[in-house]
């Protein structure tokens, strides 16, 4: 009698468990329709959602040794997030990009570059030289980096941007920065892009406290008969210290010390699902006003089924869901799912081809991608 009672128990015990990741499954995977304003908590489902993928299809494979028929709780929250999942993980075959560039085509390429290493410049070049040779090598015609530190003075001593210029092969730039965080005085930190084509206008938008995430920016490019406005933008980060960063490699709730790191690192959570919120609304209040196709790049600090993303990129594609496959991680660090990068371009662009650039270099990998003026 105590053993069919125990059976009832364990079976009712892993339904309701079931159950319970069906339902977080799709508040992860529709997150983006609640305004972190009031339901900040989403958001952290929202980088939970693939991995309560995985628990369900294991109870998939559970259920049909056990019950075939309690299957359908999985089967059925699944079918019900194709649409996000396929935002996660495109249903494609990895198809080769080419480095040769078509006349017609305009390459993009985004990436948060660290400073490009100013910091360990002297001890160790050679990452700056490789950063270099990967920019060269696919010679983008639009680059929009993040996390940018170079001069635009007289001054000439980590790197001026007439270096960069002549370096990576591009005509004109627009640099966005706020000059309460520069290097050394006379070194700025901020964002930038740069063009082989000519730039007929440059806007640098900033809101209060002004601070980096608080900028970004657009130019005007003209392509033969064709003008479109770029985006570039960095939303706000997590600002993870090395402790955090250690806490997240290593998890505990032993000791006081990591119940503190724990009610940290959400506090974090929150003011970034709350800040990018606000930074999201505002740079897709100038995407609606731009008169020309948009392209928008950069580093979102988010994932696909985000607020963010899904109201920056709304009425836009994004490159990696059009030619991408697999996860796309662009973050090194933390989780193999940070696909936290994008590039995202109006539906008068068609996307031609998209790669992700696997060299870590950075504690971002660059991705580029191929459009053209859509024909139809």
């Amino acid at each position: 009698m105590s053993k069919n009672i125990f059976r009832r128990l364990t079976k009712r015990f892993f339904i309701v468990v079931n159950f319970i990741a069906a339902i977080l499954f799709l508040l992860g995977c529709y997150g983006y329709l609640f305004n972190p304003k009031y339901f900040w908590p989403i958001g952290l489902l929202t980088l939970t959602s693939f991995y309560f993928l995985l628990i369900l299809l294991a109870f998939v494979l559970f259920w049909l040794f056990i019950k075939p028929v309690r299957a359908l709780i999985s089967v059925i929250a699944i079918t019900l997030a194709l649409g996000p999942v396929s935002n996660i993980l495109p249903p494609r075959i990895p198809q080769l990009f080419s480095l040769e560039k078509k006349g017609n085509t305009l390459r993009v390429m985004t990436w948060n570059v660290a400073q490009f290493n100013v910091m360990g410049d002297k001890e160790n070049p050679a990452v700056k030289k490789q950063m270099f040779g990967i920019v060269n090598e696919y010679q983008p015609d639009i680059a929009c980096f993040q996390e940018m530190v170079a001069e635009d003075s007289t001054v000439k001593d980590h790197g001026h941007v007439d270096d960069y210029l002549e370096q990576l092969k591009f005509a004109d730039y627009h640099y966005a920065y706020n000059s309460k965080e520069d290097f050394w005085g006379y070194a700025h930190f901020g964002i930038i892009i740069f063009s082989k084509y000519p730039i007929i206008n440059k806007k640098t938008i900033s809101w209060y406290p002004r601070n980096y995430n608080s900028i970004f920016q657009y130019v005007d490019i003209v392509k033969g008969a064709d003008t479109i406005r770029v985006f570039n933008i960095h939303l706000q980060s997590l600002r993870f210290s090395r402790s955090n960063l250690k806490y997240l490699d290593q998890p505990s709730v032993e000791d006081e010390e990591a119940i503190k790191q724990s009610k940290n690192i959400i506090g974090k959570f929150k003011t970034g699902f709350l800040r990018r919120q606000v930074q999201a609304d505002r740079i897709r209040e100038e995407i609606d006003k731009s008169p020309y196709p948009v392209l928008v790049s950069g580093d979102f600090n988010d994932v696909a089924n985000s607020y963010a993303y899904h109201t920056i990129g709304k009425g836009l594609n994004n490159a990696f869901v059009e030619k991408g496959s697999g996860l796309g991680r662009t973050f090194s660090g933390i989780s193999p799912v940070l696909r936290i990068d994008n590039i995202f371009v109006d539906r008068r662009l068609e996307v031609l081809q998209y790669q992700l650039i696997k060299k870590k270099l950075s504690d971002h990998f660059p991705i580029v991608a191929d459009v053209q003026m859509n024909k139809k």
